[in-house]
């Protein structure tokens, strides 16, 4: 039986990892991708693209303030979102209102803007994950597990390292990675967490969870979660050697959610089916 062709569109074409999500999506053999999302101030980078780019050959480019002056509804399945903020509750939007499903790798959301995506839901599919990549979800359950059986008696710390040019910190995958920890130990997140340590702090308190953060040249990503006490150190990390994984695990969710229900939905619910892995 031949297999629906599911058309895509991306918002933030023009960034790293949108123009990643363009290669890995012309491998697929039944994805159409079927429009490119831009913020109306780059329509500019679109005029100053080399023609002879292949990337953006016969690709449609719209921007959301068109989308609204012409009252155009496009004619896609399901959008994947790797933007700002600001700019993912704009397309979030648009998609509730054409009962568009949503892929979201956005990071950086507050509590309000997260509540946002948590109403949209109600009313749409939306997948949400601030790491698509398979491998760091797999790190989800053995910290889980670990924090069950040595998180009472651990110092806890989350180190991350990213590129000079990511704009939020700690990174959405750091944070997970602590609540997830905290979720599994009973502790309030916000009360654990420690983002910053200076001056005489005095001795570490119990229940804690530090953060670290590294900002430098062109790393696409590191995390390690450290586990210490009086006995030994657990130490775990996941390093990211090129940005497709990341793409890769968003095309699968595309795949995924194409048939589903209105909800909010996370990468762990895909990981349940062992086909995936």
């Amino acid at each position: 039986m031949r297999k629906k062709i599911i058309n895509i569109a991306i918002s933030g074409a023009l960034g790293r990892m949108g123009k990643i999500l363009i290669k890995e999506i012309k491998k697929k053999k039944f994805i159409k991708l079927t429009h490119l999302l831009i913020q109306n101030n780059e329509k500019n980078s679109i005029q100053n693209q080399d023609k002879n780019n292949k990337l953006y050959e016969k690709k449609i480019f719209t921007t959301l303030k068109d989308l609204k002056k012409e009252k155009q509804k496009l004619e896609f399945d399901i959008l994947i979102d790797f933007s700002t903020p600001i700019a993912t509750l704009k397309m979030i939007e648009y998609c509730v209102k054409n009962q568009k499903k949503i892929i979201i790798g956005t990071t950086g959301f507050n509590t309000i803007q997260m509540n946002i995506i948590k109403k949209a839901s109600k009313k749409i599919p939306i997948l949400y994950s601030p790491n698509f990549s398979i491998g760091v979800n797999i790190i989800h359950k053995v910290i889980k597990y670990i924090s069950l059986i040595l998180g009472d008696n651990s110092d806890i710390e989350i180190i991350e390292s990213h590129h000079r040019n990511k704009i939020d910190a700690p990174s959405g995958t750091a944070l997970q990675l602590g609540k997830i920890i905290s979720k599994s130990m009973n502790w309030n997140f916000d009360k654990s967490a420690i983002f910053s340590r200076y001056g005489n702090i005095g001795i570490r308190k119990k229940n804690e969870i530090g953060f670290s953060v590294i900002r430098e040249g062109n790393t696409i990503g590191t995390h390690r979660v450290l586990f210490s006490n009086k006995y030994e150190k657990i130490s775990i990390t996941h390093k990211a050697t090129h940005r497709s994984i990341f793409a890769k695990g968003a095309i699968q969710a595309a795949i995924w959610i194409h048939d589903k229900k209105k909800g909010l939905y996370k990468m762990s619910n895909l990981l349940k089916q062992k086909s995936i892995l």
